[in-house]
């Protein structure tokens, strides 16, 4: 058959002890992120692994998480919460094309809903369009006016900020801006927002009253997603570390107090 001898004395080579030690060590590695951060796919994995000085190919990492049956694969009926045949005025999309290029340029703002055993519990959220960061939050067990206003005043007392602030929803200072009826992808980092949260922390922890929603949200968005979670829109960085990360640059450092609240600050 033409072959080399040493065709026929080949003898595959099994992976040795240290490689075995090697692979389930960052197999370790790999399910406590997934443990912390159970909507993580592979490639933020991947980033998350490599942020603490494990540099692993992503192709190794989808493998493993394969096997391991990490990939996750949640879905959830959708409950409708945005109300179109509303007699309220219209304002249009500001947003549209627009290039956001500082903090407090964009303020995206949404509601959502969180589901207990005796019925619903609502969520607002503003998100600040720059930094991916939630800026202000409130929950209710209505959906009054009082619950947007909450977020907002919120978001405003955190970031204090300067007049021309566009705040973006669904349907002063500020300029009003909506998407269209229907058009959720208009407000695409909202949802991507609600998404994370219901994936990552109500579906998992299945809340039974208001009191849990009151108490878990809170530590939810403030110690996991703005603190810890990564974000590949802003270079697989968390909200936190992004808005930290601009302070060094001597732009932002010049004009820190327009862009910034005193709190990011110091």
């Amino acid at each position: 058959m033409k072959l080399a001898r040493s065709s026929f004395y080949y003898k595959p080579q099994s992976e040795t002890g240290e490689q075995l030690e090697t692979e389930a060590n960052l197999m370790d590695k790999i399910e406590a992120i997934c443990l912390e951060f159970p909507g993580y796919g592979y490639r933020r994995v991947t980033k998350q692994l490599a942020h603490d000085h494990l540099i692993v190919n992503h192709k190794k990492v989808l493998r493993l998480m394969r096997e391991s049956d990490l990939l996750c694969r949640i879905k959830r009926k959708k409950v409708k919460t945005t109300n179109s045949q509303h007699g309220f005025p219209r304002h249009p999309n500001l947003i549209k094309g627009k290039t956001i290029s500082r903090l407090n340029q964009v303020w995206l703002a949404d509601i959502t809903y969180i589901r207990i055993r005796t019925g619903f519990v609502y969520l607002a959220a503003i998100l600040d369009a720059y930094s991916r960061k939630v800026i202000g939050y409130a929950v209710s067990r209505t959906l009054e006016t009082t619950l947007t206003l909450e977020a907002l005043r919120m978001a405003i007392a955190h970031r204090r900020p300067i007049s021309g602030v566009i705040h973006h929803s669904d349907q002063g200072d500020f300029l009003i801006s909506m998407s269209r009826s229907g058009s959720p992808y208009e407000n695409a980092m909202m949802e991507s927002f609600f998404k994370t949260l219901k994936y990552e922390e109500v579906y998992l922890y299945e809340y039974e009253t208001y009191a849990e929603v009151r108490e878990r949200i809170p530590y939810f968005i403030e110690a996991v997603y703005n603190q810890k979670r990564l974000h590949s829109g802003i270079g697989y960085r968390s909200p936190e570390d992004y808005e930290t990360w601009l302070l060094d640059q001597p732009v932002i450092r010049e004009f820190g107090q327009t862009l910034l609240t005193s709190s990011v600050q110091h």
